[in-house]
């Protein structure tokens, strides 16, 4: 009887732990209980099948260039690139052509905090305000709390603002003073919200943890050790590169070069610029628990840290586009990374998107995979889609066609967009007139945390000027103008005060209040 016991006590005592590991991390659980590997790895790596993923992927996503980095196992098992870097010249995309890799950026950030709270310069629940003087948030009760940690994992209620550095021209110390008098969108810690100003405040509160700057940290803790000798911080520095990319966007069916765009003032956000094969190091080194080439760069628990889910991610919006369903069924945020589960394994990923360029970097700890795949084309869903085809080959899961899968679910929310402003046009109340004169409109506006804005008359239209931006504007309805007449406008609402005179515009979702009235009023 108890031998009976035994035999027969083992299986659900063997399927409780495993239940048990689960909840720790998909990344724990031998490869046997990972769900939908259907089946086995393949027992040779062909090359061919990686060249046919990624010139699949450039004919279907009409790319110029890209490149690809694959390390499994402890070592680097692929690196080769694709197409041109430039549409203008036949110069090849090689393994050591240079791409901007826009935000995955972040994850470089995160890892340069980590390096310095392993050494007790900074912990991850510090106030941002310990390491930045003058940091603060304008709800009192996020100013209070808010941590490197919030900052690190996009939940401090702010949303994103990037009108604040890409429009601006402000340097780091004046985005940061600015953003402090900017309303909140949701309570800290409520809510996910993909938020650059806070991954710079993350990059000034390391530099400044160090006695240095964020450039210094990277290239120190990061790019030196790991041996990435061809990445860099700059534009400047990328263009001045012998063997770089051209940024590329599409206009109608043409495809076209356009200036690299200098993001200077938001770096540790999205400033670096790296090659595949300075990504291979990149990618060890967080599958290795913090080690690369025998030397311990990161310790086991911050990477663990940074791995770790910190903040749930809704499955809404552009987020299904990368992290589509039923194959992805959780998604969350780490530091600088997305964590979430596919076909049952644990994956940690992010892309990168910059002016011309698009950038994913994603690991399969569990199976020691790492894939990035650079290209110079602006908002393509190339990477996500060729990163994926090939760790459903590396890791023995069933075919799936994500060249198709990630573009029509793009496509589908594009069409989504254009159907809601096709409806707020729709809802433009015709045949009505503003409340007064155009040129009682004029004057100067101000909020805290945007700065200045002008109205003016420019033959017989409004005028808006904000920062680097100038726009005329078309009357939409009552007091309501526009900045122009497609779907994809903005809408600029004016508000008249007690007197009836004009003591407001909202624009970028901001009020700015009137400073001085229009001439002769």
């Amino acid at each position: 009887m108890k031998k009976l016991f035994i035999k027969t006590g083992f299986f659900p005592i063997a399927f409780l732990l495993a239940v048990m590991l689960s909840l720790v991390g998909l990344s724990d659980l031998p490869r046997a209980y990972a769900i939908q590997a259907q089946s086995q790895a393949p027992a040779s790596f062909d090359p061919a099948t990686i060249d046919k993923i990624m010139t699949d992927a450039l004919k279907h996503f009409d790319a110029p260039g890209a490149s690809i980095a694959i390390v499994k196992g402890g070592k680097v098992l692929y690196t080769k690139g694709y197409g041109v870097r430039s549409v203008d010249k036949p110069d090849p995309v090689t393994a050591d052509t240079a791409f901007a890799i826009g935000s995955s950026t972040k994850a470089f950030t995160a890892a340069a905090v980590g390096s310095l709270v392993d050494e007790g310069k900074m912990g991850w629940d510090d106030p941002v305000s310990k390491h930045v003087p003058g940091f603060r948030l304008s709800d009192p009760i996020a100013n209070q709390t808010v941590t490197i940690r919030d900052c690190l994992s996009h939940r401090t209620g702010l949303v994103r603002h990037d009108q604040l550095w890409v429009s601006t021209g402000w340097n780091r110390d004046e985005i940061i003073r600015h953003v402090a008098s900017v309303p909140l969108s949701y309570p800290i810690r409520t809510r996910f919200e993909y938020q650059n100003i806070m991954f710079l405040a993350a990059g000034l509160a390391a530099g400044n943890a160090a006695g240095s700057s964020w450039e210094d940290v990277i290239q120190k803790r990061l790019l030196t050790p790991l041996g990435m000798s061809t990445a860099t911080l700059t534009v400047a520095a990328a263009e001045a590169s012998k063997d770089h990319a051209t940024p590329h966007t599409k206009r109608g069916n043409k495809t076209v070069t356009i200036p690299w765009r200098n993001i200077d003032n938001i770096a540790p956000a999205g400033s670096i610029n790296a090659s595949a094969r300075d990504l291979t190091s990149w990618m060890l080194l967080n599958l290795q628990m913090g080690t690369f080439d025998g030397k311990r760069i990161l310790s086991p628990a911050t990477v663990r840290e940074i791995q770790m889910p910190q903040m749930v991610v809704r499955l809404e919006g552009r987020w299904k586009i990368f992290f589509p369903e039923p194959e992805v069924t959780q998604l969350s945020y780490g530091f600088g990374w997305f964590v979430a589960s596919y076909r049952g394994l644990k994956f940690v990923g992010h892309g990168g998107t910059i002016d011309g360029f698009r950038a994913q970097v994603g690991l399969v700890p569990s199976e020691g995979i790492g894939v990035a795949v650079l290209t110079n084309l602006n908002g393509t869903q190339l990477p996500e889609a060729a990163v994926y085809n090939v760790i459903d080959y590396l890791a023995g899961l069933e075919k799936r066609d994500w060249n198709t899968r990630i573009s029509d679910a793009a496509k589908q929310l594009q069409t989504e967009s254009e159907k809601a402003g096709e409806a707020r046009l729709a809802r433009r109340v015709p045949n009505t007139h503003p409340s007064l004169d155009l040129a009682a409109y004029e004057g100067d506006y101000m909020d805290e945390g945007y700065g200045p804005l002008t109205i003016s008359m420019d033959n017989g239209h409004l005028m808006l000027r904000w920062a680097k931006q100038s726009t005329a504007l078309e009357h939409f309805n009552y007091d309501t103008f526009s900045t122009g007449k497609t779907a994809a406008m903005e809408l600029v609402q004016f508000t008249l005060g007690p007197d009836g005179q004009v003591a407001s515009v909202t624009v970028f979702g901001t009020r700015f209040n009137k400073v001085r009235k229009a001439p002769g009023t």
